[in-house]
């Protein structure tokens, strides 16, 4: 069996009557396709309650602002500080540390607030104090974890886009500002007038890449060329328009990049990992039992 948690405004936009005639694969897509994909689930509901679902998708998104990325970066911020250990006043009133990023910026500046998610070399980061030239997020712990923020320097160019509403036009993909990791360029060759690059990282974060897929690199959307999964690597390649417009080009061998797996491939290894293979398992553990069985008599 398996156990699936549904919020209350999810509840109000599918037909829960028909929850156990779903098939289980709709189940795992549920909460990341409603957002902005609302075609793929035809392939699971009928067209009857598939109508219902439109309906009520547009009537709730029109009531609730919804935001993403789409790794089509808008412009090359500037690091003015990165201030480690700072002495800030915490949400109860102590004193506590914490370490704030302030960015240099003009398109990003648009229409921002307080409370505002900007997206910093494809991390989602809350601004928490803006000028009429920069703004200024934390970095939480885990943040400092995921990613190469702690050796930033000032001066240092930095990828920033502003959040889109859902269901707006996406020239990229779906990126949820969710670093899993970093990587670093091994490789760099210049292909015509586009740029060939290969990233090495973690085994856990190339289960999630696959040829021809979306990554998430400093926020950029691009489309996976290759993977070596025994030398841990993967490529993409950088056109010539795109080259002016992001900070990656700049890097050199031996330079970090943050990493974004596609949300959808994530899901699928996670679905794989915690339902299809042990049901796997258990099946060839019954088969071999089966088999002595037989063996036996």
């Amino acid at each position: 069996t398996y156990t699936v948690c549904i919020s209350q405004h999810s509840a109000s936009l599918i037909p829960i009557h028909r929850i156990n005639r779903m098939n289980w694969n709709y189940l795992v897509c549920f909460s990341i396709l409603l957002g902005f994909n609302l075609s793929m689930l035809d392939a699971f509901i009928d067209g009857r309650h598939s109508t219902i679902l439109t309906e009520r998708r547009s009537s709730y998104l029109g009531r609730h602002k919804q935001h993403m990325f789409t790794g089509i970066v808008e412009e090359m911020g500037e690091v003015v500080s990165l201030e480690v250990d700072k002495e800030m006043t915490l949400w109860d009133g102590t004193a506590g540390k914490g370490t704030e990023l302030t960015v240099k910026a003009t398109k990003a500046l648009e229409d921002a607030y307080l409370g505002c998610s900007i997206s910093v070399n494809g991390v989602c980061l809350t601004a928490t104090s803006l000028t009429a030239t920069t703004f200024t997020v934390g970095l939480a712990p885990e943040t400092m974890a995921r990613t190469y923020f702690a050796d930033l320097k000032d001066g240092e160019p930095l990828n920033l886009e502003r959040a889109s509403e859902v269901g707006g036009r996406n020239s990229g993909h779906f990126v949820q500002g969710h670093v899993d990791g970093t990587g670093t360029i091994i490789y760099k060759q210049p292909v015509g007038d586009s740029l060939v690059i290969r990233v090495k990282t973690s085994p856990d974060i190339l289960a999630g890449i696959v040829p021809k897929g979306f990554i998430a690199v400093d926020g950029t959307s691009l489309t996976v060329v290759d993977v070596n999964r025994k030398e841990s690597w993967f490529s993409f390649m950088l056109v010539e328009y795109t080259q002016k417009k992001i900070i990656i080009p700049d890097k050199p061998i031996g330079g970090k990049v943050n990493l974004e797996v596609d949300v959808l491939g994530k899901y699928s290894v996670n679905a794989i990992a915690t339902t299809i293979l042990p049901r796997i398992e258990a099946l060839e553990a019954r088969i071999v039992e089966l088999e002595k069985m037989i063996a036996n008599k």
